[in-house]
């Protein structure tokens, strides 16, 4: 009987943090060449398409957890990462889906200013995530996952500024306002889900300490 392969966990987290820069980049894109609602469509579809590209991962990094008699990590961390990778992408596309859903009118200029903060917190957990495997021994890890935290208060700094501007300026158009307030909430979600993701990789980095 053939020796099964040893599954490559970090090797499937960094495939995942990769897609989620894609998706990031994706979204600033989206937001740039806005033009109409219809004109979404094709990136909505691709956000879909690369975050089915993860729930294919993700199945295969739970199955790994499930048969395997040992694992490079404790699996309630592993599964732990796995779950906050899950809803990066999954929150990316909550994104994309709410732009179409909604049939926006027109593209808020803070929500670029989102998307770029976003992506930038989505490239340092992939750093991060890229120094994973090597955590003890590598002597920046610690700053790569402090970098990850950093743009998720500057998230949710913005998230603060933006939403109070968004009442401020349709105090009179309760729709508009409501229909924004959820978008930029669903934007925040995906930085806060990058810092899930690093706040477990933390405690695998003290566990091992």
């Amino acid at each position: 009987m053939a020796k099964k392969d040893k599954f490559d966990y970090f090797s499937a987290f960094e495939q995942l943090t990769h897609l989620a820069v894609e998706e990031a980049d994706l979204l600033i894109q989206a937001i740039e060449e806005y033009t109409t609602p219809d004109n979404l469509l094709p990136h909505v579809t691709k956000a879909h398409e690369l975050e089915h590209r993860g729930d294919v991962i993700n199945h295969e990094i739970f199955t790994n957890i499930a048969t395997d008699f040992i694992t490079p990590l404790e699996r309630e961390d592993l599964v732990g990462i796995t779950q906050n990778l899950d809803n990066v992408l999954d929150y990316l596309e909550d994104v994309f889906q709410c732009f179409y859903m909604y049939d926006i009118q027109f593209m808020q200029e803070d929500a670029l200013d989102f998307a770029k903060l976003i992506k930038n917190s989505c490239e340092a957990l992939d750093i991060a995530m890229g120094n994973f495997r090597n955590f003890k021994k590598n002597r920046m890890y610690r700053e790569y996952i402090v970098n990850v935290n950093d743009y998720e208060e500057e998230a949710d700094q913005l998230y603060l500024q933006t939403i109070r501007k968004l009442f401020k300026t349709y105090r009179d158009k309760p729709l508009v306002a409501h229909v924004w307030a959820d978008i930029f909430n669903r934007m925040e979600k995906c930085s806060d889900a990058t810092e899930h993701v690093a706040d477990v990789m933390s405690t695998v980095y003290l566990k091992n300490s």
